[in-house]
């Protein structure tokens, strides 16, 4: 009886310190995983790389979350934030940019205080917001889910002053033509755009007054942006008639967009529409 009870307990010892060594240590979550750790951003611009794999959400972030609505329209979704606090010497408009991080990350820009933040901005991929001199803000990187799948990643956040809008220069030809077949108006320009756009377009609507009838048709093309002056073309189909030779109008638009500001070119021209296509 006493062999026997003496192999249990070592039986049972041996388990113990199984399961003592066996059982991997839980990895913890970043120092910045909460409004109190919120880590200071000293430098400016500045570009930091955070794993947030482990990085888990709080009261702190439903709260951001639920102030987003009004600032965002739909917030993105709040997963693993980590925090970060910012400060700046002088007014500019900011841009907190999480687009290189390896998962789909967004981010909230807030100032206050946790029962009392005023989100400023947010979004998937990064934030704008107006700084002020002096004030702290609060950047918190989250993983939006737009990715369909895990929590956080290999985190990249850069701070730095928005990009401007991309460069746009427009120019219309005063001289067009029409297809007497199809009726068309040929429409022509010049176009420039900045290589830092992401997207850009033309547009135009050619308005002739042809008899009785007010004859208006539309027409458009995206655009290659290089700091390149192009020559563009539209062959626009009236809505309601055929286009004729004479006098008509155009009213041509083009965006250029870059990842925070677009610039915007309109114009109403008067152009002599000639021969055949």
């Amino acid at each position: 009886m006493k062999a026997s009870r003496r192999f249990l307990a070592a039986i049972a010892a041996a388990l113990t310190s199984l399961a003592v060594v066996g059982s991997p240590a839980l990895a913890a979550p970043p120092s910045n995983d909460t409004y109190p750790g919120a880590e200071a951003i000293a430098s400016f611009p500045s570009s930091t790389s955070q794993d947030t794999t482990e990085a888990t959400t709080d009261a702190d972030d439903a709260e951001l979350s639920a102030a987003g609505a009004d600032v965002c329209g739909v917030p993105p979704a709040m997963d693993a934030s980590v925090w970060f606090s910012f400060t700046p010497t002088e007014d500019n408009v900011m841009f907190a940019d999480v687009r290189a991080s390896d998962y789909g990350a967004g981010v909230f820009v807030a100032a206050g205080a946790p029962g009392s933040f005023t989100v400023l901005g947010c979004g998937p991929g990064g934030a704008v917001w107006d700084a002020v001199a002096n004030e702290t803000y609060y950047i918190v990187v989250i993983d939006d889910q737009t990715d369909g799948a895990g929590n956080g990643g290999q985190m990249a956040l850069t701070l730095d002053v928005a990009p401007p809008a991309p460069a746009l220069d427009v120019t219309v030809n005063p001289t067009g033509r029409f297809d007497s077949k199809t009726g068309s108006a040929i429409i022509s320009g010049t176009i420039m755009c900045g290589s830092e756009a992401e997207f850009a377009f033309l547009e135009a609507q050619v308005t002739q007054r042809v008899g009785r009838l007010l004859i208006r048709g539309s027409g458009g093309t995206e655009v290659t942006c290089d700091d390149t002056v192009r020559p563009w073309e539209l062959a626009v189909i009236g809505d309601n008639g055929l286009f004729k030779g004479g006098k008509a109008v155009s009213a041509t638009l083009s965006v250029a967009c870059g990842v925070v500001f677009c610039s915007e070119y309109f114009a109403e021209n008067q152009i002599q529409l000639k021969g055949k296509k």
